[in-house]
């Protein structure tokens, strides 16, 4: 499976199919009802609790969250408010606030299996895939026949290099998976880098036979044409998912970031608003957004992306280091002093990262500072390590599809 090898960009199509592999699969954030023991008064926690449940089920999260807030009043041992407020806070992305209700959810029904598969949804979603692994192999211990668990959990082995663990994992789930095209890659990737041979070919030679003309075989290999700097193939493979299904996760995000490759900026810009349409939490395609906006110097529009990006990933270093830029044009020193040196922490050894700082620190009069940056950049330069690094500022070094995955 030669186009499998070439796993800096496996994650790359990992992140938009996987919610079609994960199709059908029951969110543990449903797995609890209304508590049997909470009293029945009009006013009491089991009314609170059923307001909270329809307005849960309406999407009206305020409502929602308001009700079970209530609940907690009422009855602080009533675990299952905990777990919708948890399922609130995921809808809303905010990550934290899901986790510190789970937490407190499990603490009060430590058996209950879907609140660990939760936990580990949240700490996925966080990009802590390493964090994820404990409480899925926990789920399949109680719950071996659980789905969901198993992939997310052979998912969170790949991300994290545990290619034979992975493969293992993935395995058992063949009989109900060997259809499904997204299934067949991420076991082709974790077969092949796990030296598998067997397994690796049994799983490319069954990816042919049903990915077919589907549109997410043809995302995968725009992919690998993408990956490879074959843009012009690239765009055909995307095209013929986009005839088959417009509405395929990240596909228009892939389209925007093969037509910026090929110079055609007014045609990705338009790709990557019509994935923001799709999804407005992907950060991927705000910060794109940034970079076509900053190389066509529309400083005050790329900013804008950039701190969108910031606030959907505070750990994304390009985003920093581009705010920093602006922020050095408009001559707003501090605050491109503090940009960059958040980019410096997450990048340590860019040159580039490094060198703007010291621009930024010399024009603020902190020259010994200055000079020690200058320094490290060209040590860095020196060392040859600047290449790679200044190409990851570039191009996104995760793979965003395999997010996606049902709420």
């Amino acid at each position: 499976m030669k186009w499998f090898a070439g796993s800096k960009w496996g994650r790359v199509a990992l992140l938009a199919l996987a919610a079609g592999a994960c199709a059908g699969m029951t969110n543990a954030a449903d797995l609890l009802q209304s508590p049997a023991n909470l009293a029945s008064a009009a006013d009491g926690p089991q009314a609170w609790f059923q307001k909270g449940q329809a307005a849960l089920q309406n999407g009206d999260l305020a409502t929602a969250a308001d009700a079970f807030h209530h609940v907690l009043a009422l009855d602080p041992n009533a675990g299952a408010a905990y777990v919708n407020l948890g399922v609130i806070a995921m809808r809303r992305s905010e990550w934290d606030e899901a986790l510190k209700n789970f937490n407190s959810a499990e603490k009060l029904a430590p058996k209950m299996t879907g609140i660990r598969l939760n936990i580990a949804l949240v700490k996925f979603r966080q990009e802590k895939y390493a964090q994820a692994i404990a409480p899925l192999q926990s789920v399949l211990r109680d719950q071996p026949d659980s789905q969901q668990a198993r992939y997310l959990l052979g998912l969170c082995e790949l991300f994290t290099n545990r290619f034979a663990d992975a493969a293992q994992t993935f395995q058992p789930l063949w009989e109900h998976m060997s259809g499904d095209v997204m299934y067949l890659y991420v076991l082709g990737i974790a077969a092949h880098e796990a030296g598998e041979k067997e397994l690796d070919e049994k799983a490319l030679k069954q990816l042919v036979a049903v990915g077919g003309d589907s549109p997410e075989l043809h995302l995968i290999l725009g992919k690998a044409h993408f990956q490879h700097q074959e843009y012009d193939p690239a765009l055909a493979e995307f095209q013929k998912a986009l005839a088959a299904n417009p509405q395929l996760p990240l596909l228009h995000f892939h389209l925007g970031m093969t037509y910026k490759q090929l110079g055609r900026d007014a045609e990705a810009e338009q790709e990557f608003l019509k994935d923001l349409s799709i999804d407005p939490d992907l950060p991927d395609n705000y910060y794109q957004l940034g970079e076509l906006y900053s190389r066509g110097q529309k400083d005050s529009e790329a900013e804008k992306e950039y701190r969108e990006t910031l606030k959907h990933d505070a750990q994304r270093s390009g985003a920093w280091f581009g705010l920093a830029k602006i922020c050095e044009r408009e001559e707003h020193y501090q605050e491109a002093l503090k940009a960059v040196t958040e980019a410096v922490k997450l990048s340590p050894d860019s040159r580039l990262v490094h060198f703007l700082r010291g621009q930024i620190l010399q024009k603020l009069a902190r020259t010994e500072e200055a000079r020690a940056e200058f320094a490290t950049a060209k040590k860095l330069m020196n060392q040859g390590l600047e290449e790679d690094r200044e190409k990851m500022e570039r191009l996104p070094a995760t793979n965003p599809e395999l997010k996606h995955l049902p709420e």
